[in-house]
């Protein structure tokens, strides 16, 4: 789970709306005439000869900018985002299930991956698979291969790199691909993809250097993160909704969850736009739980209405913003567009980022007293 450091003219209608209405979001304007004068249809191939009915308008005038609104709604329509969809803490994330809940979980995650097209890497923690369901748990992580997704290691035990030594976390790194790179070794395949946990890359310059030196020689890349809603967050309070039977505050979860996910999603857009000028391919984080296995769908829509189209991680990663030179180094475990913000020396809105709701961060804060995890980051300690 991150902790992330900024979480604290138209055609046919007879009016041209203002560009910086159309463009307030940063990314494009091509939605935005639509809903401003409705379906918008130009044929940019007609002659001038078809426009002599319009005497009142100056026609050279008039065919010019019906050409430039086409091509740029063209144009723009075409220039749809990009996403890869990434879930942590494989085989599921949360409390211990029931074993038919988590065939039920993990068959409803997989179900939904394929009906969306979503071709998903999943970041493991072996420490899971240990204990009397280790068969049943290692077989969850076989049907996550056998539907065509993709597996990475995300450290055995989940544990912080702010406070561990480095040759221990190095050493709890190793274990965690052991089950898992056995995995995809029998379908000729290779265990590629490592995710610090808290996205914590290391608390000095040196710790860094030295454990990326370690996965480069062991064949993984980093998994960066540029896109992360908080669903850890209400994640939590579900499952104990959930487990008491309370369904309406289930639902109320759900739907929060959902809200707070489209606000993200476009602040994610907005702030790299900013930043980039541009809309990079995005990694989105997520996690293997109850929650977004009953959200799967709501997500797909989330994604599906701005215009973002799911690719693979090995896609998204030849971004060249994920080239930027990120030199970080600290407790802070920021996803990358708050790296390359710091790296690029520019402001991000961080206040612009919604807030989770009070009474799910409540509820959060009072499972998490009362069951802590003795590596997570401190919570972050609120302004005056």
């Amino acid at each position: 789970m991150p902790l992330s450091a900024v979480r604290k003219i138209a055609c046919g209608s007879g009016r041209i709306v203002a560009a910086s209405k159309l463009n307030r979001h940063g990314i494009g304007f091509a939605g935005e005439v639509q809903r401003e004068v409705g379906a918008v249809s130009c044929d940019c191939s007609r002659s001038l000869s078809d426009f002599r009915c319009l005497r009142t308008a100056p026609l050279k005038s008039l065919f010019t900018l019906s050409i430039l609104l086409c091509g740029l709604i063209a144009t723009t329509s075409a220039q749809a985002g990009e996403v890869a969809i990434t879930f942590d803490d494989l085989p599921l994330f949360g409390g211990r299930f029931p074993a038919r809940e988590e065939q039920t979980v993990t068959t409803r995650l997989l179900s939904g991956f394929r009906r969306h097209g979503w071709q998903v890497t999943g970041f493991v923690n072996e420490i899971q698979l240990e204990g009397a369901a280790r068969d049943r748990r290692i077989g969850l992580l076989r049907q996550w291969l056998d539907a065509g997704m993709n597996l990475g290691n995300h450290g055995y035990s989940h544990l912080s790199l702010t406070r561990t030594p480095l040759e221990a976390y190095i050493m709890d790194v190793a274990r965690g691909g052991l089950v898992t790179g056995e995995l995809l070794s029998e379908r000729g395949r290779s265990e590629r993809w490592f995710r610090h946990p808290y996205l914590e890359t290391g608390p000095t310059l040196d710790v860094r250097t030295r454990f990326e030196r370690w996965l480069d020689e062991h064949g993984y890349r980093v998994a960066p993160v540029s896109m992360e809603n908080s669903d850890w967050e209400f994640a939590e309070p579900y499952d104990d909704a959930v487990q008491r039977h309370d369904a309406r505050q289930a639902r109320q979860i759900r739907k929060a969850y959902l809200a707070y996910t489209g606000h993200a999603v476009r602040w994610y857009r907005d702030a790299a736009i900013n930043l980039l000028g541009r809309e990079p391919a995005f990694i989105l984080l997520l996690h293997a739980s109850r929650l977004n296995a009953a959200c799967l769908d709501g997500l797909a829509r989330i994604l599906s209405s701005n215009r973002l189209t799911p690719v693979t991680l090995d896609q998204a990663i030849t971004d060249p913003a994920y080239a930027i030179a990120d030199r970080y180094a600290g407790p802070d475990g920021d996803e990358w567009v708050t790296r390359w913000s710091m790296a690029l020396e520019k402001e991000i809105p961080g206040d612009a980022l919604p807030d989770v709701p009070d009474e799910i961060a409540a509820l959060d804060a009072n499972l998490e007293a009362a069951d802590p995890d003795p590596e997570a980051p401190p919570a972050p300690t609120p302004s005056p």
